[in-house]
């Protein structure tokens, strides 16, 4: 499989997380559901950024800077600022609901914005990712590259374990269905 179209499938199934986040944000003037929001956290957490992030920020993004896309500028360093602001939103998310489990109801507010926020950043950033970004990947990679690239991907697959897109393919599948998201 080539190493861009492995990125753009995990990018359907945190597109397919983002859905279920924003329902379950929506829900909050009504109820927090924590269960919910702990397992989206969780999601967002290890397979977004550790896993996903890992192949993009460890790998992908070192290698096409190394082919002459630069790294300080441009759309590389657009991508990290973003990787860094969607962290803050998880951090503001997490910080928010354990305020209003603590008791203070007025966090319901910034529950809703902090999820909003990153579902709407990510929604932006795999758009120009998925055009802008990784095109200019393809166009600058060799063959030699994108086996090296699958080799690599495979390895952070194996040192995360084998099972975590299993894991989180199975927990979006079940949060969908809770929330009666086709």
């Amino acid at each position: 499989m080539d190493p861009i179209e492995v990125l753009m499938a995990e990018h359907r199934c945190i597109e397919r997380m983002l859905k279920v986040l924003t329902v379950v944000a929506e829900q909050v003037e009504v109820e927090v559901d924590y269960d919910s929001f702990e397992k989206a956290i969780d999601f967002i957490q290890n397979f977004s950024d550790k896993f996903h992030h890992a192949k993009e920020e460890g790998e992908f993004f070192p290698l096409i800077e190394s082919k002459g896309i630069p790294k300080e500028s441009g759309p590389i360093a657009m991508m990290l600022q973003e990787h860094d602001i969607g962290r803050n939103y998880v951090k503001g998310l997490v910080d928010s609901l354990s305020k209003y489990k603590e008791g203070d109801k007025s966090q319901s507010t910034a529950i809703s914005s902090n999820a909003q926020g990153f579902v709407n950043l990510l929604a932006e950033h795999i758009m120009k990712e998925d055009n802008i970004l990784y095109p200019m990947g393809n166009q600058v990679i060799s063959d030699q590259d994108r086996s090296s690239l699958i080799q690599r991907f495979n390895e952070i697959a194996k040192d995360a374990g084998e099972s975590v897109p299993e894991k989180y393919h199975k927990l979006v599948n079940d949060l969908e269905k809770k929330f009666n998201i086709s």
